[in-house]
Protein backbone atom coordinates (compact mmCIF):
# COMPACT_ATOMS: atom_id res chain seq x y z
CA UNK A 1 0.00 0.00 0.00
CA UNK A 2 2.68 2.62 1.00
CA UNK A 3 4.52 1.68 -2.21
CA UNK A 4 1.28 3.19 -4.38
CA UNK A 5 1.01 6.28 -2.19
CA UNK A 6 4.93 7.19 -1.41
CA UNK A 7 6.91 5.23 -4.76
CA UNK A 8 10.44 6.06 -5.02
CA UNK A 9 10.97 6.39 -0.92
CA UNK A 10 12.04 3.29 0.41
CA UNK A 11 13.20 4.48 3.68
CA UNK A 12 8.97 5.60 4.00
CA UNK A 13 8.12 2.09 2.86
CA UNK A 14 10.97 0.51 5.39
CA UNK A 15 9.46 2.84 8.02
CA UNK A 16 5.94 2.01 7.21
CA UNK A 17 6.42 -1.70 7.56
CA UNK A 18 8.19 -1.43 10.78
CA UNK A 19 5.39 0.49 12.48
CA UNK A 20 2.99 -0.92 10.67
CA UNK A 21 3.66 -5.07 10.17
CA UNK A 22 6.30 -5.87 12.90
CA UNK A 23 4.59 -4.26 15.66
CA UNK A 24 1.31 -6.28 14.79
CA UNK A 25 3.81 -9.39 14.37
CA UNK A 26 5.06 -8.44 17.87
CA UNK A 27 2.01 -8.27 18.92
CA UNK A 28 0.46 -11.48 17.46
CA UNK A 29 3.76 -13.42 19.01
CA UNK A 30 3.08 -11.86 22.65
CA UNK A 31 -0.27 -13.24 22.14
CA UNK A 32 0.60 -16.61 21.32
CA UNK A 33 2.74 -16.94 23.96
CA UNK A 34 0.40 -15.80 26.88
CA UNK A 35 -2.00 -18.10 25.01
CA UNK A 36 0.42 -20.88 25.35
CA UNK A 37 1.30 -19.98 29.44
CA UNK A 38 -2.95 -20.03 29.57
CA UNK A 39 -2.85 -24.13 28.35
CA UNK A 40 0.05 -24.58 30.00
CA UNK A 41 -1.57 -23.43 33.68
CA UNK A 42 0.73 -20.37 34.62
CA UNK A 43 -0.62 -17.15 36.07
CA UNK A 44 -1.50 -14.72 33.57
CA UNK A 45 0.71 -12.38 36.15
CA UNK A 46 3.29 -14.34 36.29
CA UNK A 47 3.09 -14.77 32.72
CA UNK A 48 3.17 -10.90 31.81
CA UNK A 49 5.85 -10.00 33.98
CA UNK A 50 8.19 -12.65 32.49
CA UNK A 51 7.63 -11.63 29.19
CA UNK A 52 7.89 -7.75 29.98
CA UNK A 53 11.55 -8.50 31.39
CA UNK A 54 12.55 -10.96 28.64
CA UNK A 55 11.57 -7.93 26.19
CA UNK A 56 13.50 -4.91 28.01
CA UNK A 57 16.27 -7.69 28.41
CA UNK A 58 16.30 -8.80 24.99
CA UNK A 59 16.25 -5.58 23.45
CA UNK A 60 18.91 -4.00 25.63
CA UNK A 61 20.98 -7.46 24.69
CA UNK A 62 20.13 -7.64 21.05
CA UNK A 63 21.25 -4.04 20.51
CA UNK A 64 24.80 -3.98 22.20
CA UNK A 65 25.22 -7.03 20.40
CA UNK A 66 24.91 -5.83 17.09
CA UNK A 67 26.51 -3.03 18.01
CA UNK A 68 29.79 -4.94 19.11
CA UNK A 69 29.05 -7.57 16.27
CA UNK A 70 29.41 -4.47 13.64
CA UNK A 71 32.37 -3.11 15.27
CA UNK A 72 34.85 -6.42 15.55
CA UNK A 73 33.43 -8.67 12.94
CA UNK A 74 34.81 -7.87 9.48
CA UNK A 75 32.52 -7.43 6.43
CA UNK A 76 29.67 -8.70 8.51
CA UNK A 77 26.19 -8.82 6.65
CA UNK A 78 28.85 -9.13 2.97
CA UNK A 79 28.35 -11.48 1.04
CA UNK A 80 30.95 -10.99 -1.45
CA UNK A 81 33.70 -10.28 1.31
CA UNK A 82 32.84 -12.96 3.62
CA UNK A 83 34.32 -16.39 4.49
CA UNK A 84 32.25 -18.28 2.35
CA UNK A 85 31.00 -20.55 4.98
CA UNK A 86 30.49 -17.75 6.87
CA UNK A 87 27.05 -17.23 9.67
CA UNK A 88 27.52 -13.66 9.71
CA UNK A 89 25.64 -12.82 5.93
CA UNK A 90 22.59 -11.40 8.03
CA UNK A 91 20.10 -13.17 5.58
CA UNK A 92 16.72 -11.78 7.63
CA UNK A 93 17.88 -7.62 7.36
CA UNK A 94 19.05 -8.40 3.55
CA UNK A 95 15.50 -10.01 3.04
CA UNK A 96 13.84 -6.19 4.56
CA UNK A 97 16.88 -4.10 2.91
CA UNK A 98 15.78 -6.15 -0.78
CA UNK A 99 11.91 -5.70 0.64
CA UNK A 100 12.44 -1.86 0.98
CA UNK A 101 13.99 -1.89 -2.51
CA UNK A 102 11.56 -3.79 -4.04
CA UNK A 103 8.28 -1.90 -2.72
CA UNK A 104 9.73 0.97 -2.05
CA UNK A 105 12.16 2.37 -4.24
CA UNK A 106 10.56 0.43 -7.75
CA UNK A 107 7.13 0.15 -6.60
CA UNK A 108 4.79 -1.96 -6.53
CA UNK A 109 3.15 -0.46 -9.35
CA UNK A 110 6.48 -1.22 -11.92
CA UNK A 111 6.45 -4.91 -10.68
CA UNK A 112 3.06 -6.09 -10.61
CA UNK A 113 0.73 -3.61 -12.52
CA UNK A 114 -0.22 -3.49 -16.24
CA UNK A 115 2.81 -4.72 -18.18
CA UNK A 116 5.08 -5.93 -15.09
CA UNK A 117 7.07 -8.74 -14.90
CA UNK A 118 4.95 -10.07 -12.18
CA UNK A 119 1.47 -8.71 -12.75
CA UNK A 120 0.26 -12.60 -12.99
CA UNK A 121 0.97 -12.82 -9.73
CA UNK A 122 -1.95 -10.83 -8.88
CA UNK A 123 -4.70 -13.26 -9.53
CA UNK A 124 -3.02 -15.06 -6.01
CA UNK A 125 -4.92 -12.70 -4.31
CA UNK A 126 -8.10 -14.20 -6.33
CA UNK A 127 -7.09 -17.89 -5.80
CA UNK A 128 -6.44 -17.37 -1.78
CA UNK A 129 -9.61 -16.04 -1.24
CA UNK A 130 -11.18 -18.63 -3.23
CA UNK A 131 -9.56 -21.79 -2.83
CA UNK A 132 -10.83 -22.49 1.08
CA UNK A 133 -14.25 -22.96 -0.24
CA UNK A 134 -13.48 -26.23 -2.31
CA UNK A 135 -12.07 -27.74 1.26
CA UNK A 136 -15.18 -26.69 2.97
CA UNK A 137 -17.58 -28.29 0.47
CA UNK A 138 -15.50 -31.25 -0.01
CA UNK A 139 -15.23 -31.75 3.82
CA UNK A 140 -18.79 -31.65 4.07
CA UNK A 141 -19.18 -33.81 1.32
CA UNK A 142 -17.49 -36.37 2.51
CA UNK A 143 -17.60 -36.63 6.51
CA UNK A 144 -15.55 -39.47 7.08
CA UNK A 145 -12.31 -38.48 5.23
CA UNK A 146 -11.21 -36.31 8.38
CA UNK A 147 -7.96 -35.66 6.91
CA UNK A 148 -9.86 -33.34 4.50
CA UNK A 149 -11.15 -30.90 7.22
CA UNK A 150 -7.68 -30.29 8.87
CA UNK A 151 -6.30 -28.77 5.55
CA UNK A 152 -6.20 -24.81 5.95
CA UNK A 153 -5.97 -23.09 3.42
CA UNK A 154 -4.36 -19.94 5.17
CA UNK A 155 -1.91 -21.77 7.16
CA UNK A 156 -0.51 -23.15 4.20
CA UNK A 157 0.02 -19.43 2.13
CA UNK A 158 1.16 -17.89 5.29
CA UNK A 159 4.04 -20.88 5.52
CA UNK A 160 5.11 -19.97 2.06
CA UNK A 161 5.70 -16.52 2.97
CA UNK A 162 7.85 -17.39 6.06
CA UNK A 163 10.58 -18.82 3.33
CA UNK A 164 12.73 -15.94 2.56
CA UNK A 165 15.28 -15.94 3.61
CA UNK A 166 15.16 -19.66 4.03
CA UNK A 167 17.11 -21.91 1.21
CA UNK A 168 16.11 -25.31 -0.13
CA UNK A 169 18.81 -26.55 2.68
CA UNK A 170 16.14 -25.39 5.57
CA UNK A 171 13.02 -25.96 3.94
CA UNK A 172 13.84 -29.47 3.55
CA UNK A 173 15.03 -30.10 6.96
CA UNK A 174 11.58 -28.30 8.35
CA UNK A 175 9.63 -30.60 6.06
CA UNK A 176 11.61 -33.78 7.06
CA UNK A 177 11.62 -33.00 10.41
CA UNK A 178 8.23 -32.00 11.32
CA UNK A 179 6.81 -35.28 9.60
CA UNK A 180 8.23 -37.11 11.08
CA UNK A 181 8.05 -35.88 15.04
CA UNK A 182 4.10 -34.73 13.90
CA UNK A 183 3.11 -37.50 12.29
CA UNK A 184 5.26 -40.59 12.75
CA UNK A 185 6.11 -40.07 16.51
CA UNK A 186 2.72 -37.94 17.04
CA UNK A 187 0.75 -41.41 16.16
CA UNK A 188 2.87 -43.87 17.87
CA UNK A 189 4.48 -42.68 20.48
CA UNK A 190 2.22 -40.13 22.05
CA UNK A 191 2.96 -39.39 25.14
CA UNK A 192 6.67 -38.74 24.26
CA UNK A 193 5.25 -36.72 21.56
CA UNK A 194 3.50 -34.91 24.51
CA UNK A 195 6.23 -34.66 26.80
CA UNK A 196 9.55 -33.38 24.77
CA UNK A 197 8.11 -32.56 21.33
CA UNK A 198 8.24 -28.71 22.18
CA UNK A 199 11.29 -29.33 24.35
CA UNK A 200 13.27 -30.62 21.39
CA UNK A 201 11.56 -28.07 18.91
CA UNK A 202 13.47 -25.19 21.50
CA UNK A 203 16.42 -27.38 22.42
CA UNK A 204 17.37 -27.45 17.94
CA UNK A 205 16.94 -23.90 17.62
CA UNK A 206 18.92 -23.26 20.81
CA UNK A 207 22.07 -26.23 19.76
CA UNK A 208 21.62 -24.69 16.02
CA UNK A 209 22.70 -21.16 17.31
CA UNK A 210 25.34 -22.12 19.59
CA UNK A 211 26.80 -24.13 17.60
CA UNK A 212 26.88 -21.44 14.80
CA UNK A 213 28.72 -19.34 17.61
CA UNK A 214 31.13 -21.84 18.45
CA UNK A 215 32.15 -23.03 15.37
CA UNK A 216 32.58 -19.51 14.42
CA UNK A 217 34.97 -18.34 16.80
CA UNK A 218 36.63 -22.33 17.33
CA UNK A 219 37.37 -22.58 13.32
CA UNK A 220 36.42 -20.17 10.92
CA UNK A 221 37.77 -16.87 12.78
CA UNK A 222 41.27 -18.72 12.76
CA UNK A 223 40.48 -19.72 8.75
CA UNK A 224 39.52 -23.01 9.17
CA UNK A 225 35.88 -24.74 7.83
CA UNK A 226 34.26 -27.67 8.49
CA UNK A 227 33.20 -28.27 4.53
CA UNK A 228 30.99 -31.05 3.23
CA UNK A 229 27.85 -31.60 1.06
CA UNK A 230 25.73 -30.72 3.70
CA UNK A 231 26.51 -27.42 4.16
CA UNK A 232 25.96 -26.23 0.57
CA UNK A 233 22.82 -24.13 0.53
CA UNK A 234 21.85 -24.43 -2.80
CA UNK A 235 23.01 -27.30 -5.48
CA UNK A 236 21.93 -25.90 -8.04
CA UNK A 237 24.26 -23.90 -10.38
CA UNK A 238 21.59 -21.87 -11.79
CA UNK A 239 19.52 -20.92 -8.97
CA UNK A 240 20.75 -17.81 -8.78
CA UNK A 241 20.85 -16.51 -12.39
CA UNK A 242 18.25 -13.64 -13.49
CA UNK A 243 15.01 -14.73 -15.09
CA UNK A 244 14.40 -10.89 -16.71
CA UNK A 245 14.49 -10.84 -20.55
CA UNK A 246 17.74 -9.88 -22.05
CA UNK A 247 20.07 -10.17 -18.63
CA UNK A 248 23.27 -11.35 -19.31
CA UNK A 249 25.26 -13.03 -16.67
CA UNK A 250 28.54 -15.30 -16.33
CA UNK A 251 27.52 -18.76 -16.72
CA UNK A 252 23.95 -18.20 -16.79
CA UNK A 253 21.48 -18.85 -19.54
CA UNK A 254 19.72 -15.75 -21.32
CA UNK A 255 16.13 -15.70 -21.50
Amino acid sequence: MIGYVLPGTPIANFLFKICGRITTAHALSFLSDIKLGHYMKIPPRCMYIAQLVGTLVAEVMNVSVAWWMLDSIKDICMDDNAHRDSPWTCPKYRVTFDASVIWGLIGPRRLFGPGGLYRNLVWLFLIGAVLPVPVWVFSKIYPDKKWIAMINVPIIFNGFSRMPPATPTNIATWLLTGMFFNFFVFRFHKRWWQKYNYVLSVALDAGTTLMAVLIFFALQNAGHSLRWWGTELDHCPLATCPTAPGIVVDGCPVF
